[in-house]
């Protein structure tokens, strides 16, 4: 089985609890995402880091877990947040591609986790407007450099039925 960590989640700080999610409802079998969650006084669990694999949750997306307590079996409440995910081929360039896009992401103030050197997930609060950001992802993947997706192109599987 693969692990997909979050080194850095964005609110590590405010988390007491760590979870899977399977991975093969997205089309990577023998993949799981480690999930850095929060638990809430009602026993439900707030999302404290970016997906980077997951397909359908957010940052701040309230979720229940499978009954032993190990995977996230499914989504309870959206946050209202969205993840744009970037990845970038490896090209001569993609470090200075990847700076150019951590400046933009700073300079919008958003918050984001980067996974390996290639792979960014970026938390859009309600109402961001990350036209810049977009307009610099796709010119990357015109230029046959990268892949940009938006996660909730996709609604949350546990897989589970």
């Amino acid at each position: 089985m693969k692990f997909i960590v979050h080194e850095s989640p964005v609110r590590r700080g405010d988390s007491d609890y760590i979870a899977r999610a399977d991975l093969a409802p997205f089309g990577l079998e023998g993949e799981v995402e480690q999930l850095w969650l929060k638990r809430l006084e009602d026993g439900s669990l707030e999302l404290c880091c970016i997906p980077f694999r997951a397909y359908g949750i957010s940052l701040g997306d309230i979720v229940a877990l499978s009954k032993d307590g190990t995977t996230v079996a499914r989504l309870v409440r959206k946050s209202g947040r969205r993840v744009l995910r970037i990845f970038l081929l490896e090209t001569p360039d993609f470090s200075s591609v990847a700076r150019e896009f951590d400046a933009e992401i700073s300079r919008l103030g958003l918050l984001s986790e980067w996974s390996g050197g290639r792979h960014a997930a970026i938390d859009v609060p309600i109402g961001a407007d990350v036209a810049s950001l977009i307009c610099l992802f796709e010119r990357e993947e015109a230029e046959s450099r990268a892949f940009w997706e938006w996660a909730d192109a996709v609604s949350f599987s546990s897989g589970e039925v």
